[in-house]
């Protein structure tokens, strides 16, 4: 294919993609896919609403529907498409069916009984059971809940946890001191339960007495505008749970705000009904304008300027949990979610201020916004996702934190979007010299980096090198050559990239797995920062991306290339696969045009 013709398929592939991203843009301006997860969340909304007396036979119905459409043909449920079977996912499922009146079958009963039943869940599933009276709340590694007492300068508090573990850990903890039951109505001996073995819990001492009512100060301080906490589903329900348990009814504004507030996050399709565990539109929307951006759209444009003006509407300008590591840091910055006031993520804040430079708008907005970034760097010059120096690994030593991801270290990808928003700015050298150092560092042995937010090296490899680029590393630097070189080995003879989300266990699933648009996406990314634009494996990507899309310009993908926590929390965003292969063939053309 001739460089002509390419840019004529290109310019199609363009031009369909454009109008496709634009007419799914909301009136008010942001852009939200669906952010797709696994059973547990759909079975754990039955749960709470047993325990909180809500339940409908419609609602089960639904749930149940829901469920069954989402299990494998060996009976059993993954946490992500395609995925190995997982036991807790499993169990969770198959009480949610039986509560709901739904036999889920001798198959689905051998696999728990073979791997151990109940007595080899995670924590989060043993303490739903004990909840349903169907595990004793002895029996589960408790976090008492007078940590919530500590300051934030001993050797151990709540704030050496992640803010998305801060956040359960501290409502779950009262729970758990105060051990409440409401029996499930069903008999679940068979997969191991114990129902009617918890121990009610010993009469509060006065220590106890304040640190629950510390803790309840704790979570009911940070309820967001919409009812929940950190956007996110553990802490929210968790709240829920804790404030009922606490003997708190509709009566109080704060637990009937969270329960409704929950309602937004619910997606009815008539006969199937599930949770979102988390909603998007911040960061759907900054990257929706950096692929539109690429794609020649005009910063002018009145849909461009309309999303522009709602992120600046979503600035967040009050302190958070993240100011107690670095109180003199001034706040500037945005949120993943609707309403997260007091948890701005770097990730987001990068992206954003990226996405303003290009619509040349909120130059206020996206200087506290950098100032900020500055202010978070964490102290081997990276970045996490949330606070500062937050490397507790010894956490994991204890046994409740059995969940994947209890801290939040920098991570490469943060990082490299950091670096690439800071770099212009001679004001930021030196944190753009730490953060480029963490980098260089950070490089695999391959010649890729680990990606903590995105599956996998490939994601990782992808946010690094514009990073580099923006900083001034030239194209025949070591580290740029050794990327390039990681990334066509493994790219797929049809030109895609894939991952498997098994990469962050096992080394031989890097940059391997069936192709997607946003992995090969992410590889035609790399390509073009590292100053391969016209390298034939760019090439090839670009046209794997232009022989995919569907008439409707959009892109089909089904896998999962979003990461919570690595393997224990996989997410599908339903938009990934169409602003990133915009973004990669807008690139991709103007490295070529010029």
């Amino acid at each position: 294919m001739t460089v002509v013709q390419e840019l004529t398929a290109l310019d199609q592939a363009i031009d369909a993609g454009t109008k496709r991203l634009l007419s799914l843009q909301h009136p008010d301006g942001w852009w939200m896919g669906e952010l797709e997860s696994n059973a547990t969340m759909i079975a754990e909304h039955l749960f709470w609403l047993h325990f909180l007396g809500l339940r409908d036979s419609v609602t089960d119905r639904k749930l149940a529907n829901e469920l069954l459409a989402r299990r494998r043909d060996d009976g059993t449920w993954s946490n992500w498409f395609e995925g190995p079977a997982n036991l807790s996912t499993t169990i969770e499922s198959y009480v949610a069916l039986k509560m709901a009146g739904v036999d889920a079958g001798a198959v689905t009963l051998d696999y728990i009984r073979r791997n151990g039943g109940v007595s080899h869940a995670r924590v989060f599933t043993k303490c739903f059971l004990a909840l349903l009276d169907q595990w004793p709340w002895q029996r589960i590694s408790p976090v008492p809940p007078e940590v919530v007492l500590l300051p934030p300068s001993a050797p151990f508090s709540i704030y050496n946890l992640a803010c998305w573990a801060r956040q359960t850990v501290v409502p779950l903890s009262v729970v758990m001191a105060l051990r409440p039951t409401r029996p499930a109505g069903v008999d679940l001996r068979e997969i191991g339960a114990r129902p009617g073995t918890t121990r009610p819990a010993a009469r509060p001492g006065p220590l106890r007495r304040r640190a629950i009512a510390a803790a309840e100060a704790w979570v009911r301080e940070r309820q967001e505008a919409d009812g929940g906490w950190g956007g996110i589903q553990p802490p929210w329900v968790w709240s829920i749970v804790m404030l009922a348990t606490l003997g708190h009814g509709f009566e109080d504004a704060q637990l009937r705000a969270a329960v409704e507030g929950w309602g937004g996050f619910l997606i009815d399709e008539g006969d199937r009904l599930r949770p979102e565990a988390c909603q998007s539109p911040v960061w759907d929307t900054a990257l929706a304008l950096l692929g539109l951006r690429a794609c020649g759209v005009p910063a002018d444009h009145p849909q461009l300027r309309k999303a522009g003006e709602w992120l600046l509407g979503e600035e967040i300008i009050v302190k958070g949990d993240w100011s107690v590591r670095v109180p003199d840091v001034e706040p500037g910055g945005w949120a993943f979610e609707f309403a997260n006031d007091l948890y701005p993520d770097i990730d987001d804040v990068a992206v954003i201020c990226l996405a303003l430079r290009e619509l040349d708008l909120g130059d206020a907005a996206a200087a506290r916004g950098l100032a900020w970034l500055d202010g978070m760097q964490s102290s081997n010059g990276g970045w996490g996702a949330f606070d500062v120096d937050n490397t507790s690994e010894w956490i994991y030593r204890i046994p409740f934190f059995d969940f994947g991801a209890a801290i939040d270290p920098p991570s490469e990808d943060v990082a490299g979007h950091v670096v690439e928003a800071l770099a212009p700015h001679e004001k930021y050298a030196r944190a753009t010299r730490r953060g480029l150092d963490y980098l260089l560092r950070e490089q695999q042995a391959d010649g890729s980096w680990w990606g903590r937010w995105g599956v996998n090296h490939v994601y990782g490899t992808a946010a690094v090198l514009p990073a580099l680029e923006a900083a001034g590393i030239e194209a025949d630097h070591p580290s740029m050559r050794r990327a390039v070189a990681w990334l066509d080995s493994v790219q797929a003879g049809n030109g895609g990239f894939g991952e498997d989300i098994r990469s962050y266990h096992e080394p031989g699933w890097r940059g391997r797995g069936v192709p997607t648009a946003s992995q090969t996406a992410w590889g035609v990314l790399a390509y073009v920062a590292a100053g391969e634009a016209s390298r034939a494996s760019a090439r090839a990507g670009a046209d794997y991306l232009c022989d995919t899309q569907l008439d409707n310009g959009d892109w089909r993908e089904e896998h999962f290339t979003g990461t919570g926590f690595p393997t224990d929390f996989m997410i599908r965003y339903h938009l990934y696969r169409l602003y990133f292969p915009l973004m990669a063939l807008g690139r991709l053309r103007e490295r070529l045009n010029a």
